[in-house]
């Protein structure tokens, strides 16, 4: 049913008099008895009765009347939620991988608490391809997901991305291993070639880039453990496990070393996801516009 034919009935069980109601929506009287008429074809069944030279509404159309109030009021709310002028209000749900979330999620969390408390924040961590499924389904709103440039995610016309930051990537191994690894080249690889790999276990970008790397220095990488957690693979890599990639800027424990690369250099992209055309609901764009410029909010 159209809203517009409710808010005619909801004036008239105000005012009692389509006249009054004819006034008070400038229109003429001739309208809002057409409006109330369609609308009561809509629902099937009569909303007003005579009453006198008046009419009033019947216990059907009282009913309707207070129902009218309700969604009245919730479209008003939902254009208001979605108008791009609007103050942004509302909960947005972001899914991405810990260290995003640490780097540049955290820090918009705290000032929007303190000067945008209309918009709350639901983080779950997830790794990027758990990330992308979730936001591609709408079961998140945002997905904060990374790619390197020797493994390009797939492009999927049904997500628009926008470009965070940058980090080289390094190799982490035993620093008892640095100085037989050679030059900073394909040979560092090259040089690495019998030794086991760690990589991520929940999403195949890591994979993909080890694969591709050992693949440019001539050799098929064997790939001993999985782990998530940066500090794991450090761990990993300390008990003699394996070797794996770290950034650059990572800190390090003692023994563990980072060989870095450069002819290829692996480097990773950070991206901020959002379904097509979602970017403008105003919560969101805020958020997004904070990814992106690091401005604070006002």
């Amino acid at each position: 049913m159209e809203t517009r034919r409710l808010q005619f009935l909801l004036e008239l069980s105000r005012l009692s008099s389509m006249r009054e109601v004819a006034d008070e929506l400038d229109t003429t009287t001739s309208t809002v008895s057409q409006q109330i008429a369609a609308l009561a074809r809509e629902v099937g069944i009569a909303l007003i009765e005579p009453d006198g030279r008046r009419v009033r509404l019947t216990p059907a159309g009282r009913r309707l009347a207070e129902h009218a109030v309700t969604i009245l009021a919730a479209v008003e709310a939902a254009h208001a939620d979605l108008d791009p002028s609007a103050e942004p209000a509302g909960t947005v749900r972001v899914g991405g991988f810990a260290s995003a979330i640490r780097r540049v999620l955290l820090p918009i969390v705290t000032q929007l608490a303190e000067t945008r408390p209309k918009v709350r924040i639901l983080i779950h961590e997830f790794e990027p391809i758990e990330a992308l499924a979730m936001v591609g389904a709408d079961e998140i709103d945002l997905a904060l997901v990374y790619d390197y440039n020797l493994a390009p995610r797939p492009k999927d016309s049904a997500l628009h991305s926008l470009s965070l930051w940058q980090t080289p990537w390094s190799i982490a191994v035993p620093s008892a291993l640095t100085q037989a690894a050679g030059p900073t080249s394909l040979a560092t690889v090259r040089a690495l070639a019998e030794q086991p790999w760690i990589v991520n276990s929940r999403n195949t970008a890591d994979e993909d880039a080890v694969r591709t790397l050992a693949s440019m220095a001539g050799f098929e990488p064997r790939i001993a453990h999985q782990a998530d957690s940066l500090g794991l693979v450090q761990e990993l890599v300390l008990a003699g496990q394996g070797i794996g990639l770290l950034p650059a800027d990572h800190p390090l424990r003692p023994g563990v070393s980072l060989i870095p690369l450069s002819e290829p250099g692996v480097v990773l992209q950070a991206y901020a996801v959002t379904r097509a055309g979602r970017a403008e609901w105003p919560p969101l764009a805020l958020i997004l516009d904070l990814l992106v410029s690091g401005q604070n909010p006002h």
